[in-house]
């Protein structure tokens, strides 16, 4: 029993004790709580403050950044509209200035037109007075003839009217004929007489020469070692030199007929000489040139000489004399303008027209076939414009420009230049072709009108001066016939290089077959 009790007491005691030392120690830890909650507040506290003043500070910048730039933008709006206003005032006073001009000119106009109101009061007034007067003097007129004014204008024009008429009639009725009785008989006679009265030798150029030689042996001399003379004698002179198989000849080959010319006496002097090699051959073939360019100008003053043309540039000349060696599908070009001068002057004449510029016209017409710079203008037009480089008369240049229709007419010279070069080419004999090339031009022509839809057969007559087309009736109309002369022919003028004119004839058959029986 006094062993449970002291148990009891013993427990009570440890009960009481832990109890103490339990309060005690959560006693304690309550006091580090607080000192810790202390010490954790009072961080706190100094965090905050730390924190406080930076953002502060922070704040501070920004808004010290954001008023500066508040203040930038300020400004420049405040620039912005001192320079608007300063515009609208500059503005403002160009408007001020401008209303006082409009003002001014407005008051001027008022004047103005306030004296010319009273002019024209008083214009107005002055011709009511002439009117007046006017009619006093109608009536005293009408009064004196007893006809009034407008029954006497218009029996005067009725009379003066039927008058004119008749006589006018009269004239026309002799004029137009008189014109028939002598136009056809008068021009005929101008022309035949300008034909027989000319009479010239046709001659005829080719692009070679032949050059004859005694023997073959020549030959050899010419061609030089490994062909060096041959080459030499090609470089100087331009003209391809041909030395083959033909028997005592060698041929000189070329389009420009100087240059054959020069080519062909060098080659003359050479082999009478002897001595060929490419030193002497430069120095004959300069040589030659120099001759044949003074034999050009007195061919060229000769010329004009014995047509009895005066006063030409001694330039114009000169081509004169190179239109010897120049041609026209076959016919020597200074025999043609020889010819085309003298039947211009007798048709002038016969027309009583200035014979001298018709002859310098007729001379002169084609003389840009000569030059060879300047290839891409017709020949016709170049013409002209040497004429007037060298102060030739207007109607000369004209007549040049004018005898192919390259531009309009302005003198009665140019149509008779056009005639007379007509007349010299057309003449039989006058031109001829190279057979392959005549031939070629001739199936040329019928393969262009072949080449339309429609078409059947085509057939080059007179020489190739006139296309015949036979085309199908079921597929061309006859409109369409019209249309497709028109285009073969403008396709001709295009596509084609021939003498003359080409005749183009659409032939549409229609046939209509029955049978009786």
């Amino acid at each position: 029993m006094d062993v449970i009790l002291y148990i009891l007491l013993g427990l009570v005691a440890g009960i009481v004790i832990g109890r103490f030392a339990l309060r005690k120690l959560l006693r304690n830890q309550e006091l580090a709580a607080q000192n810790k909650v202390k010490k954790i507040l009072k961080d706190a506290e100094n965090n905050a403050e730390i924190l406080k003043k930076n953002k502060l500070l922070e704040a501070k910048e920004k808004f010290l950044q954001l008023k500066a730039e508040h203040e930038q933008q300020v400004n420049a709006k405040n620039n912005s509209l001192n320079q608007r206003e300063n515009s609208i005032k500059q503005k403002e006073q160009s408007l001020n200035q401008r209303m006082e001009n409009v003002n001014r000119k407005d008051q001027e106009i008022d004047n103005q037109r306030k004296g010319l109101e009273k002019q024209q009061e008083i214009t107005r007034v002055k011709q009511e007075e002439v009117e007046l007067l006017k009619n006093q003097h109608i009536s005293k007129l009408e009064s004196i003839a007893g006809l009034s004014a407008e029954e006497a204008k218009n029996e005067l024009v009725d009379s003066l009217r039927e008058e004119a008429r008749t006589k006018a009639m009269m004239q026309i009725k002799d004029i137009v004929d008189e014109a028939k009785l002598t136009a056809s008989k008068e021009a005929k006679k101008v022309v035949i007489q300008t034909i027989q009265r000319t009479a010239t030798e046709a001659a005829i150029e080719n692009t070679v020469s032949i050059f004859n030689i005694e023997n073959d042996e020549i030959k050899g001399r010419v061609i030089g070692r490994e062909g060096r003379n041959i080459r030499a004698l090609e470089a100087a002179t331009g003209v391809e030199i041909i030395v083959d198989d033909t028997p005592e000849a060698i041929i000189l080959s070329g389009f420009d007929p100087v240059r054959r010319e020069i080519a062909r006496l060098a080659l003359h002097r050479l082999v009478t000489d002897g001595r060929i090699h490419p030193a002497r051959i430069e120095e004959v073939v300069a040589k030659t040139k120099k001759q044949i360019e003074d034999e050009i100008v007195e061919i060229g003053e000769r010329t004009v000489i014995d047509l009895g043309i005066h006063g030409l540039h001694p330039e114009l000349i000169r081509m004169v004399g190179r239109m010897r060696y120049r041609s026209s599908y076959g016919q020597n070009l200074l025999q043609h303008s020889r010819e085309v001068a003298n039947f211009c002057a007798t048709m002038a004449s016969e027309l009583g027209l200035n014979v001298k510029l018709a002859k310098r016209a007729g001379l002169l017409h084609d003389i840009g076939k000569v030059p060879d710079d300047n290839p891409e203008l017709p020949h016709a037009i170049l013409g002209m414009q040497l004429a007037e480089k060298y102060k030739e008369h207007p109607d000369v240049c004209n007549a040049i420009g004018a005898h192919h229709d390259e531009i309009e007419m302005t003198s009665l010279i140019s149509p008779i230049v056009q005639a007379c070069d007509a007349i010299s080419g057309a003449r039989p004999g006058a031109r001829r072709e190279v057979v392959e090339s005549y031939i070629k031009r001739l199936k040329e022509l019928e393969e262009l009108a072949l080449s339309y839809p429609g078409v059947e057969k085509t057939f080059a007559i007179q020489a190739g001066r006139e296309l015949r087309v036979v085309v199908e009736s079921e597929r061309v109309s006859d409109a369409q016939a019209e249309i497709l002369a028109t285009d073969i022919s403008n396709r001709i003028q295009t596509e084609m290089t021939y003498p003359g004119q080409i005749k183009v004839t659409v032939i549409r058959e229609t046939r209509s077959v029955s049978f009786a029986k």
